[in-house]
């Protein structure tokens, strides 16, 4: 019963992050600015941690060599999977910037799972699978593509409904790269025995990314308006959620397993992005939820189930 508590609550932080870091990202007009001071927390937290447990620091030299290169690349990943949110959520409201990447991630999850790639075991498509997949799409067509939710979307940049599906095709994209960093973040946390130090390096290698990023592009590191009395002081946790979420996936999978974990995880996602939209949490647009989005995220859920329990 704790560790489906502690999915449920990591679960139902995502968006919470999403919704915070969009309000950072207002503060500091720029989603890279944003997004850098939230890897940045992140990643100084997890040193925390792994400092705290005793594990250290420092991964091995041999391992650079003796590792495919693409191993160190799961935080670029999660550089642009959380920035893609950042950037979604104005659009898509919290419940479809949570839906729309999971879209993305179950049909990377597949494709990963059928061709082994990233190191891991393959496993074919079973007709179960599939049938899930395509519940799964069914359920998004109720939640997304239904006039409730396009009525909903009435911001000066989506006016119509047509304007919002590139935004959900985004959100697809990057949910695909997320599922593609967790795979990678999963490698590298065996070749290093510690899921803790993996998180740390791909959130480590996302803020330094981040930084030349910001420092080129956007002439220099501008983050003073983040440190004005006048903004909330939640602004600074989005980082902690984020990490705390890695960490908590980290802790679930041995405990009760990847399909559970995921089926459980997105429950909170769901719920935390339908609070957010209904009631307008941290300065989130209201949206109100219809019944049928109800129902189609109902069905959604019940398509995971699907392809990850069976």
């Amino acid at each position: 019963m704790f560790s489906l508590l502690i999915g449920l609550v990591i679960g139902f932080g995502l968006p919470v992050q999403t919704a915070i870091n969009s309000r950072l990202r207002n503060i500091v007009d720029s989603p890279m600015r944003s997004s850098m001071i939230s890897f940045s927390i992140g990643t100084i937290f997890l040193a925390l941690v792994l400092l705290i447990t005793m594990q250290g620091l420092i991964v091995p030299i041999a391992t650079f060599a003796q590792q495919p290169w693409w191993i160190w690349i799961g935080g670029i990943l999660g550089v642009v999977y959380l920035t893609g949110n950042i950037v979604l959520f104005p659009h898509l409201g919290a419940a479809q910037t949570v839906i729309m990447p999971v879209v993305g991630q179950l049909i990377m999850s597949m494709l990963i799972d059928n061709f082994g790639w990233f190191g891991l075991p393959r496993h074919t498509l079973t007709l179960v699978r599939v049938v899930g997949g395509i519940v799964v799409l069914f359920g998004v067509v109720l939640v997304v593509f239904t006039n409730s939710s396009a009525g909903t979307l009435k911001t000066a940049e989506t006016r119509h409904a047509s304007l919002v599906l590139p935004w959900q095709i985004a959100g697809i994209c990057t949910g695909m790269l997320s599922a593609a960093q967790t795979a990678i973040n999963g490698h590298l946390g065996t070749v290093l025995q510690s899921p803790e130090k993996a998180a740390f390096i791909s959130f480590l290698v996302g803020t330094v990314a981040l930084l030349l990023i910001v420092a080129i592009y956007e002439h220099g590191i501008h983050i003073r308006p983040a440190f004005s009395t006048h903004n909330p002081w939640w602004i600074w946790l989005g980082g902690v959620i984020g990490s705390l979420f890695v960490l908590g996936n980290a802790y679930l999978v041995p405990e009760i397993g990847t399909g559970l974990t995921v089926v459980i995880v997105l429950f909170g996602m769901i719920a935390g992005g339908l609070v957010i939209d209904s009631l307008g949490w941290l300065g989130a647009r209201r949206i109100k939820v219809k019944a049928i989005q109800l129902v189609g995220i109902l069905i959604l859920v019940c398509g995971v189930v699907l392809i990850k329990l069976f």
